[in-house]
């Protein structure tokens, strides 16, 4: 069975999705970010401090996204895990692209909007932050007009991993609601009964 290291309010509520998608046994060991993951046993098994972690049978491995694309390829079918290497590409692609161009602005408005206690806050920075997300956004939107997913009309690990990213965009307004195609295609990943059922986990 695999065990799954951390809690759904952080990065491991993309691995528990992912669990849960493919309908996998496994084992939630709820680690809390910083309260957690700096304890020495917790750094034996991850030593960069983060969630998720997973454990497959021995096979010890973290980043959330290597995590998911790790467990479409070895237990999904398709379509979640697509059938063509030229799909597999395009679900590699908006993984990455999610991680480079919205994950950290995203992150650091977040951070300064509302993790942070109010005398840690930058406003300043979170309203740059809120900008440098325009772009990517527009992007995004323009390519799902006429699509109901990433690639085309079936859902996969690349809506997945990229919803997954975006999901953060309902702690705060940063201003992904005026782009209607992501709020619409964000609408349609995050109600699936999968990810509802991780949403109930710790």
């Amino acid at each position: 069975m695999i065990k799954m290291y951390g809690v759904k309010m952080s990065r491991a509520g993309r691995t528990l999705w992912a669990l849960e998608e493919m309908g996998l046994p496994y084992e939630q060991v709820p680690i809390r970010p910083r309260e957690d993951t700096r304890k020495s046993d917790f750094l034996k098994i991850n030593p960069n401090g983060h969630v998720p972690v997973i454990d497959d049978n021995g096979l010890v491995l973290y980043e959330s996204m290597a995590i998911n694309l790790y467990l479409a390829e070895k237990y999904g079918r398709a379509p979640l895990w697509p059938a063509s290497i030229e799909d597999r590409a395009r679900a590699y692609q908006w993984g990455f692209w999610g991680m480079t161009e919205v994950e950290p602005p995203l992150v650091t408005a977040l951070r300064h909007m509302v993790l942070f206690p109010p005398e840690m806050r930058d406003a300043n920075l979170a309203k740059q932050s809120v900008e440098s997300l325009k772009p990517p956004f527009t992007v995004l939107d323009e390519y799902l007009k006429g699509r109901s997913y990433l690639l085309g009309k079936d859902f996969t690990v690349a809506d997945l991993s990229l919803a997954g990213i975006l999901s953060f965009t309902k702690m705060a307004d940063v201003g992904a609601a005026a782009y209607g195609n992501i709020e619409a295609w964000l609408g349609r990943c995050l109600s699936r009964p999968a990810n509802q059922r991780a949403q109930q986990k710790q």
